[in-house]
């Protein structure tokens, strides 16, 4: 339990921005799950479009500090590379 007003406003903060991050991660995490799921199906055109998607979601994820900015180009070199892929 909080032993100031000052701790007490921090704890309910944290409540928030766990929730905030929490939707976010998710948020994320779909856009990479449709990606794959459009590179599993086979189909280019498909996984282009999931790609172009989730590049913007996973770019703003960086800004707001929710992935590392190494994590989210790891992410999009291999989406990219296997779309690439796939056109051969």
């Amino acid at each position: 339990m909080a032993n100031t007003k000052s701790a007490e406003k921090a704890s309910r903060q944290a409540v928030v921005h766990r929730r905030r991050n929490d939707a976010a991660t998710s948020q994320l995490r779909s856009a990479i799950r449709k990606a794959t799921l459009a590179l599993k199906s086979g189909k280019h055109d498909d996984a282009a479009k999931a790609l172009n998607e989730a590049t913007p979601i996973i770019d703003s994820m960086v800004n707001k500090g929710i992935i590392h900015r190494n994590k989210a180009a790891r992410h999009k070199s291999r989406l990219t590379k296997q779309v690439r892929a796939l056109a051969k």
